[in-house]
């Protein structure tokens, strides 16, 4: 099989009505999970304490109950499914390279999406921040360890700024094939600002790590949440990021309708 061919079976592969549907599910289930982790952040923004406001306290917090769990498995499959959406999108050409190597990031993180809600579905799931920061701790004993994982700080930095920039000027509203409604809008324009932020967060505490040689600085998204609750008017500004996120889940509600796949 020539490229040409290999591009064609994919794009072929991406407009498949089950991949595209599999993908609208996978959206949705974004939606769950950022509302999840928002409600969790807004939780501790008033005091309460215990579960991690990230991914893994969100889907830990799915896998303690029946209907949850059944939401899990739906996760595996619908986040395998945008994941090998994305792949297709990469693969089939068409766009600047920029946008497919996008394309190829998005398919990693949905990969591993998939994979962490298998392991919580399966009763095996761990904590993100401890895994974040086992990650930190063994890249620092590397070669250039210090500068590798303050390189991933300023890119996870650079992402959360894109986020921002996307979301001020509405950029989102190009990866939808039809207009959603005003208030959909509304919700991505602020999800997006609300998630970027929180990205910045995350990533200056990865530089921050490699800074201070403390892998225990980088704590993920948890981490950075508490960072801001310790800030001047921190319960404020996490109540308004925390709403930021759950906002961000109500579009990706609408996104899963009005996708472009």
């Amino acid at each position: 099989m020539n490229t040409t061919d290999l591009m064609a079976a994919s794009r072929r592969a991406g407009d498949h009505p089950a991949l595209e549907t599999t993908a609208r599910v996978g959206y949705a289930v974004n939606g769950v999970l950022h509302v999840v982790i928002g409600i969790i952040a807004l939780r501790l923004a008033f005091g309460s304490k215990g579960t991690s406001a990230d991914q893994s306290g969100a889907l830990g917090s799915l896998a303690d109950n029946g209907f949850g769990l059944v939401l899990l498995w739906v996760a595996v499959m619908a986040w395998l499914g945008l994941a090998l959406w994305q792949v297709t999108e990469a693969v089939s050409g068409g766009w600047e390279v920029g946008d497919r190597v996008k394309a190829a990031a998005k398919a990693v993180v949905y990969l591993v999406l998939s994979w962490t809600a298998f392991k919580f579905a399966s009763g095996h799931g761990t904590s993100s921040k401890s895994q974040t920061t086992d990650f930190t701790a063994t890249l620092m004993k590397q070669p250039a360890g210090q500068w590798l994982v303050a390189i991933i700080g300023l890119a996870i930095v650079a992402v959360g700024v894109y986020h921002v920039v996307k979301g001020w000027k509405k950029k989102f509203i190009t990866d939808l094939e039809s207009y959603p409604g005003q208030w959909i809008v509304k919700a991505g324009r602020v999800g997006y600002i609300a998630k970027g932020l929180a990205l910045a967060i995350v990533g200056g505490l990865f530089v921050l790590a490699a800074v201070r040689h403390k892998p225990s600085e980088a704590r993920g998204l948890d981490g950075a949440l508490h960072n801001l609750l310790g800030a001047p008017g921190g319960e404020v500004l996490l109540a308004l990021v925390a709403i930021g996120l759950i906002a961000f889940g109500v579009y990706s509600f609408g996104r899963a309708r009005h996708a472009d796949v």
